[in-house]
């Protein structure tokens, strides 16, 4: 009977020592340094693209039919809800994308100690925050509303920056320069002016002019590198106040650059101008433009 104990307890006395081994390894294996997490740059590449790039899947439903928009604003800067259904129906008139879903997305503010952003600072905050990328059938485009200008405007020079494009699906909206213009402008609404900027800078990620959809007709002003010289439109060159590759455009370090800055004064100008005479305040695209959209899969009015 003692030999049978002894056995017994020799038995459970190595499976506990077994088991107590291999706790002992799970919990070294589950204590190693977790891989660090890839950036969403090297995760989604085909949203951190050249500017234009996907101008034809954002146009034409070959590749992607529907469209993801993710609209990040710092805590009190959120845009009208008038000038997105007017951008939404910008997109559907000149696109074959009509299943659009809006992500709406609030962030707090960075606290830049410069009470500015360079586009390598928009870039970062992108890369930290998005949460809408490409998917199967799903084409994602990210919107950035900031509380802060743009590095080196200055409303006393002339220099206001109401919006800028820098990847194939990234732009950004300086929502608290458009407030400013918006309070000494009486005659242009605020959501008129987020809608023009909302709609000139997406007019570059639809390719425009030049930047990806090819001009079926020279249209493109000498001056103002992918823009329009036709007056009006929504793509004009004057409305901009540098070409890409002037250290306006660049970042601090050049690994991220805007293809446009839209500059705000000028684009109040017009929009004043345009209501004087009792023509709607936003621009828009003129007839060689949307034959270029038209050209690469998109759609025209002058079709209708």
């Amino acid at each position: 009977m003692m030999k049978k104990i002894a056995f017994y307890f020799c038995s459970f006395l190595m499976v506990f020592v077994f088991a107590c081994s291999n706790d002992a390894n799970n919990s070294e294996e589950t204590s190693e340094t977790p891989e660090t997490p890839q950036n969403p740059t090297q995760l989604f590449p085909a949203n951190f693209q050249a500017t234009g790039s996907s101008a034809n899947d954002i146009l034409s439903n070959t590749n992607f039919d529907r469209l993801l928009i993710e609209i990040a604003y710092v805590e009190g800067f959120r845009p009208t809800t008038n000038a997105i259904s007017a951008f939404t129906t910008f997109i559907r008139e000149f696109s074959f994308k009509q299943f659009i879903e809006l992500r709406f997305t609030e962030l707090e503010s960075p606290n830049d100690e410069d009470n500015e952003f360079t586009i390598e600072e928009i870039s970062d905050l992108e890369i930290a925050n998005r949460t809408a990328y490409n998917d199967e059938n799903t084409l994602a485009i990210y919107i950035f509303f900031a509380d802060e200008p743009n590095e080196g405007d200055d409303l006393d020079e002339g220099l206001v920056t109401l919006g800028a494009v820098y990847r194939n699906t990234s732009m950004v909206i300086f929502e608290s320069t458009i407030r400013v213009l918006s309070s000494r402008f009486n005659s242009v609404t605020l959501s008129d002016i987020e809608e023009a900027t909302l709609e000139h800078e997406f007019g570059h990620l639809f390719g425009l002019v030049n930047l990806g959809t090819v001009a079926i007709n020279d249209h493109e002003d000498p001056e103002a590198e992918n823009h329009c010289i036709i007056d009006p439109c929504l793509m004009r060159g004057e409305l901009v106040f540098q070409v890409p590759g002037s250290e306006v455009f660049k970042s601090q370090n050049a690994k991220t650059a805007s293809a446009c800055n839209l500059n705000g004064m000028d684009l109040m100008r017009q929009m004043e101008s345009r209501v004087a005479r009792s023509l709607a305040a936003v621009p828009e695209l003129d007839d060689e433009c949307q034959l270029d959209l038209a050209g690469n899969g998109g759609r025209s009015a002058l079709d209708n």
